[in-house]
């Protein structure tokens, strides 16, 4: 495989990464910061939003899955392939730990709460 294919196969990981947070908060209802929000990435976008984006993401990690040739490339794409999703993944998850303070509070459930 050429070297761009690897770079092809790390971009397919990050855009599949990127696909489960806002497809799971879509979903659900929730809001969510996405690229569209005021201010881009801090502001919280609708549930709807944050679908259409999930699935753009879902469109684009596809398309480099398949140019990557990340199934039929061996080993070393498939650590590619996994080393886009770590490197996604693990940026986000401080990324957002350092917004959601300010965006969404978190709200306590006191034991009373679940039973009723």
């Amino acid at each position: 495989m050429s070297w761009y294919n690897y770079f092809f196969c790390f971009f397919a990981g990050m855009f599949l990464a990127n696909v489960v947070p806002h497809f799971v908060h879509g979903i659900s209802g929730d809001p969510f910061p996405t690229p569209f929000a005021h201010p881009p990435g801090k502001g919280l976008s609708s549930p709807t939003v944050n679908v259409v984006w999930a699935l753009v993401n879902l469109i684009a990690g596809y398309a480099l899955f398949r140019v990557g040739k990340v199934s039929s490339g061996g080993n070393l794409a498939l650590v590619v392939f996994f080393i886009g999703i770590a490197a996604l993944s693990t940026w986000l998850s401080v990324l957002f730990a350092k917004i959601k303070p300010a965006n969404r509070p978190r709200e306590k459930a006191s034991a009373n709460s679940l039973l009723v």
